[in-house]
């Protein structure tokens, strides 16, 4: 049976119903959310179910922000909770008073949602990558590897630079590794709890990718090139805005369309880095083609689809089923492969369906 993580749990303290209410609803799409109005009534139930981060306002009753802060550290059990402040000032006003009880840092009214979601993710991806350091080395290696790569590709892109290839493949050299030990179930448990799902998603990929190319002998170096254009086939969706990226529904005609531009803004930023070997670029280009023609962003079909593309876009779909995401639990790998076979059998390229089938069964991966 698969895992399902748990969503994150968000607990947000205010006084005030309105601005609580439209904090809770800016997270409720992502995450699970306590909320509470009075910070005294809060301890018990925070004790009880301590959250990956809590928000509080400055104002909440009875005695005010900073005063709960420092309550709640006198807990063992909520000591290390990350906390972030919500404020009417500026954060160079309270910034004494945010040091004092140990905040991890203030939003001032009004914020942005994506302001709030940035913010919060920040802090649940690094209490997940903090847990890393207990993980068995290689574990940790990898996924500390891998997330610092993945996370340079925006500076990357935001700066105008291109991708030096060769520190995306040393990321993913003992990815490629723990593959051909099969010992690599460590470190995709590990990930399943980050909050960036494209990065989660991504990691998938490489490595699912790593042990196709494995399971058919692939050569190592062949196998790398896999697992980087599994980490990097999805770079283009830094470019689509968050509520299409992780809208929890079927997205509309023109959302799908601003979703389906990743593939080709993807292609873009990997052809302005002469670095990065054509393989790479062609499972990021046609990685939704489908053998009917009816994938996209080209409607390649047939023999017109690179055998790379063939596989990528197995793994692709297989994991997109088979992740959890807060809208949907992990689907079982055997429903998964069904849909494939049967829903999809016009769409992906069978043969390589039931190598891939055998390879799942052999490394016994749920």
């Amino acid at each position: 049976m698969a895992i399902i993580p748990t969503v994150a749990l968000i607990a947000v303290v205010d006084s005030n119903p309105v601005f609580r209410a439209e904090v809770v609803q800016s997270l409720l799409s992502l995450y699970r959310v306590n909320e509470f109005a009075d910070s005294d009534l809060a301890i018990t139930a925070l004790r009880i179910a301590p959250p990956s981060v809590l928000l509080v306002d400055e104002l909440t009753a009875p005695k005010g922000g900073f005063d709960f802060v420092e309550k709640l550290r006198h807990f063992p059990e909520l000591a290390a909770t990350p906390i972030v402040i919500t404020t009417k000032r500026e954060a160079i006003e309270i910034d004494a008073e945010l040091r004092h009880c140990g905040a991890a840092g203030c939003l001032t009214k009004p914020f942005r949602r994506s302001s709030l979601i940035k913010t919060v993710t920040g802090l649940v991806n690094k209490s997940v990558e903090a847990s890393w350091d207990k993980l068995p080395e290689n574990d940790r290696v990898v996924l500390k590897g891998t997330v610092e790569a993945f996370n340079n590709i925006s500076d990357y892109i935001a700066a105008g630079e291109e991708v030096p290839f060769d520190s995306v493949k040393d990321a993913c050299a003992p990815l490629v590794d723990a593959v051909a030990k099969n010992d690599f179930k460590g470190f995709m448990n590990g990930v399943k709890e980050h909050d960036n799902y494209s990065y989660a998603h991504s990691l998938r990929v490489a490595t699912l990718l790593s042990l196709f190319g494995h399971t058919l002998g692939l050569k190592k170096e062949d196998q790398l090139i896999l697992a980087s254009g599994g980490l990097l086939h999805d770079t283009g969706k830094i470019s689509i805005p968050h509520k299409v990226l992780n809208k929890p529904g079927r997205l509309s005609e023109e959302e799908f369309k601003v979703m389906k531009s990743h593939v080709t803004e993807t292609i873009k930023f990997l052809n302005s880095s002469p670095e990065i070997p054509k393989p790479v670029i062609i499972i990021a280009a046609q990685h939704h083609e489908k053998l009917d023609g009816t994938g996209y962003p080209n409607g390649l079909k047939g023999g017109e689809l690179n055998d790379l593309a063939r596989m990528a876009s197995i793994v692709d779909v297989f994991s997109a089923l088979t992740d959890r995401r807060v809208y949907k639990p992990a689907m079982e790998a055997e429903t998964a492969l069904g849909i494939m076979t049967d829903q999809m059998k016009n769409h992906l390229d069978q043969h390589f369906v039931g190598l891939f089938k055998t390879m799942l069964m052999d490394a016994a991966i749920d």
